[in-house]
Parts: structure tokens; sequence; C-alpha cells
């Protein structure tokens, strides 16, 4: 291949509502039929199982829901090529940040995919490290979802984080994931 490897990144890609599963399904038959593995690296759906309700009781099923309808996002290394296939895959209506005229689309910050990654469970080494003891946080799912606080200690091994909020009044530490926690 003659493209010009520069570093990946990840970029949202726009799609119809309802149809993020089947454009994904399409992007990934495009990229190992014309064997773009090595440009084109991960195409993620942000789906989440949900409890299926019935009279607002669990009836003991779930059911996938999108958390970002209209939305797909794609782990590449930008190069015509690449940028190419993503844009003329069926289902494509476009990728956030392209301009037009030609203009090669921006990438996301890590910033704002990690909170993405993280409900999605796709944690890696590299989040920790913008992560330190006395950050403010804020709880992002689970139990303690909206819940702020500060970190006391974090457990890169386990994923475990120790963070101190407040309590009717007291300052108290609780433990969550490192998947459930943002910056502030």
């Amino acid at each position: 291949m003659a493209a010009q490897l520069g570093e990946k990144q990840w970029y949202i890609v726009t799609t119809f509502s309802m149809h993020e599963s089947k454009t994904a399904d399409n992007l990934v038959k495009r990229i190992h039929s014309m064997g773009m593995e090595d440009l084109i690296l991960r195409v993620l759906v942000a789906e989440q199982d949900v409890p299926v309700l019935k009279d607002g009781l669990p009836t003991g099923k779930t059911k996938k829901k999108n958390l970002y309808p209209g939305y797909i996002f794609v782990e590449m290394i930008m190069t015509d090529e690449s940028w190419y296939i993503v844009r003329n895959t069926p289902g494509v209506t476009g990728i956030a940040g392209s301009s037009g005229g030609g203009q090669k689309p921006t990438p996301v910050s890590r910033e704002e995919i990690e909170p993405v990654l993280k409900r999605m469970g796709m944690i890696d080494s590299s989040m920790y490290d913008r992560y330190n003891v006395g950050d403010a946080v804020k709880v992002i799912h689970g139990p303690l979802e909206g819940t702020e606080g500060t970190i006391i200690s974090i457990d890169k091994d386990t994923g475990a984080c120790r963070v101190e909020t407040i309590f009717f009044g007291r300052s108290t530490p609780v433990d969550v994931d490192f998947s459930e926690i943002e910056k502030i």
C-alpha cells in the first residue's frame, strides 16, 4: 500500500438513526473485502443492554439501547484510502468534523471518546494516565450515577477506584469501577 501511515484516531461517523448496526456491519464487510484491516481498526456502535419493562416492572429480558442514535465510532489511520472506504459505505451519511470540499475530518479528542469507550467496557492502560489521586470526578453510570467526588485511590490492575464523596453531609468513601468515572 502506498498510503502514508499516520496515528490511529477515533472518528464519529453519521448514519441514519436506527441503522447504526447495519451500517457498522456494512463497514466491517468492506474493511475485510478490501483488505483495510491495518488502516481501519475498530468499528463501534455504542449500545448497552437495558431491562425490558412491562407495566413498569422488569420482565427479566434485556434489549439493546443505542447510547448515540445516528452515530457510529471508527478508529482508523486517516489516509485517502481509509477515508474513501468509510464515507462511501452504504448507510454512512457523513463523518463529523468534515467541512466538505475534500477536507479530511478532524478526529475526536481523547477526552471526548474516553467516556464512550468506558461505557462499552473498552478500557486501555493509557486511560489511567489521565487520572490521579485528588482529581475531581463524576460517576457516569451504575447505582451512584451523578455522584461527584475526589479520587482517593486507583488500582490499575483491578480497575477499582475509591472516590470520596459527600452523603448526607458527611465525607464518605465509595468504591466504583474505573469505567464508571469521568473527570469533571
